[in-house]
């Protein structure tokens, strides 16, 4: 049986030989322009509609150099999600801003619910933004990369996960960040490392990934044990810690997946007198700018934050241009302090 034959994305140019106008005037038509007398205006919209026909005014306004309004959303994923005031998002933001303003465009902040899997379609259809930076994928890649199939304009700082991705991903190379992390602590002679942070989110599970090679590349078995699923708030990777020493889970190591996780560890393991580094080392991942000033100073894998912010915006404008989309891996880097 033959396949039926997809319909052809309809054009301007289609709906202008509908309405018996010129493409200016569709364009000026469905912009809603005081140039356009309404009766032509409610023809054009009408037969816009019936043809499921969408104004691109992201490539318009940036063909005719005006400013964008680019919306940087973060996802909510229960306790596992971003939070707003998280050092590493606030940092990463401030580079995406500074980008921004240097090709004199608009920026729209914006938390959401990533519990609706429409929420991302929604505010696309909505209008509220010519182009979206997203913080994280969560659980998000299938919605993200369904959207990224029709509205290219989308950019995300996160984890490549396949190869059929529509959208660009921008983001450091977790899997090497969490074998470079995990190969520092048993070089430092600890066997019993654990785990902190939900490998079930994508940038996590690839540095889960890399703890687990590492530990592969010592012959090292992991103890299922040491990996303890937490979320992202300070509170939560304390509790995460006094619940594995009251377990009697022995471990003489630590691998945080962000820095305030690692903070967390630091503060419940020195409440229960235990010492770090000497009786248990602990690394973190970011690299945020309190790591160095935390007591012991954090040993912490460097992500590039200010690179990060503005390869997402460059690939984003690219991709209003119909670029087709990137995947950028930054490098990460083993920042060795007092902690381990």
């Amino acid at each position: 049986m033959s396949k039926p034959t997809k319909k052809p994305t309809p054009q301007m140019s289609d709906i202008a030989r509908l309405a018996g106008v010129s493409k200016s005037t569709v364009s000026r038509a469905l912009a809603n322009s005081p140039l356009v007398n309404q009766e032509t205006k409610d023809l054009v919209q009408k037969i816009a509609r019936e043809q499921n026909y969408r104004l691109n005014t992201v490539a318009r306004n940036f063909r005719l150099k005006e400013s964008l309004t680019i919306a940087v959303l973060i996802p909510s994923a229960g306790n596992a999600g971003w939070r707003l005031s998280d050092p590493f998002f606030l940092e990463l933001l401030g580079s995406i801003a500074e980008a921004v303003d240097r090709h004199d465009h608009q920026l729209l902040l914006s938390r959401t619910s990533a519990q609706d899997s429409d929420w991302i379609e929604d505010f696309v259809n909505k209008r509220r933004a010519d182009g979206i930076i997203l913080i994280g994928q969560g659980s998000q890649h299938e919605a993200i990369n369904k959207l990224a199939a029709t509205f290219k304009a989308v950019s995300v700082w996160g984890a490549k996960i396949d190869e059929h991705q529509h959208y660009s991903v921008v983001g450091s190379d977790n899997v090497l960040g969490g074998h470079r992390a995990t190969a520092h602590l048993i070089e430092r002679g600890r066997k019993r490392i654990l785990f902190l942070g939900y490998n079930t989110l994508p940038e996590v599970s690839q540095r889960y990934k890399g703890y687990c090679d590492a530990h592969a590349s010592a012959n090292l078995a992991i103890d299922p044990k040491l990996q303890v699923a937490t979320g992202s708030d300070e509170s939560d990777g304390y509790l995460a810690v006094i619940n594995a020493i009251e377990s009697n889970i022995d471990f003489d190591g630590v691998f945080a997946v962000s820095d305030v996780l690692a903070m967390s560890a630091i503060r419940a393991l020195q409440e229960r007198k235990i010492s770090v580094p000497k009786d248990v080392s602990v690394v973190g991942y970011d690299d945020i700018s309190l790591a160095s000033y935390y007591n012991p100073p954090i040993t912490t894998i460097h992500q590039n934050r200010s690179a990060g912010g503005k390869i997402l915006v460059d690939n984003l404008l690219e991709a209003i241009e119909g670029h087709k989309p990137e995947m950028i891996s930054l490098n990460p880097e083993l920042i060795v302090r007092g902690s381990s």
